[in-house]
């Protein structure tokens, strides 16, 4: 039997996916800003060169949890859109005489 609890697992990592895909594209956007200042600044330093590096590593992250996010949401494509089952009342047993 599964565990109660199964369902929620996908609708945490969804929502903790997205949390993160926020942060990551902040710091894309970031990295983004302080590589072409530093590229107009001082184009070809080293500054320059780690900034392009760590706005590659944020593009990657980003691209890695949005590829997470589209197999998450195509694994739950085929899940009911309520979880629960519905509520029946059982008949009460009588014991016949």
């Amino acid at each position: 039997m599964a565990a109660k609890t199964d369902h929620l697992t996908p609708l945490r990592a969804t929502r903790q996916l997205r949390r993160i895909r926020t942060f990551y594209a902040a710091a894309a956007l970031l990295w983004a800003v302080a590589a072409t200042w530093t590229a107009w600044t001082h184009p070809g330093s080293r500054q320059m060169w780690v900034s392009v590096g760590l706005l590659a590593v944020f593009v990657a992250l980003l691209g890695t949890v949005a590829l997470w996010l589209r197999g998450l949401r195509a694994s739950a494509g085929h899940r009911p859109a309520h979880h629960a089952a519905p509520r029946r009342a059982s008949a009460p047993r009588h014991a016949s005489a």
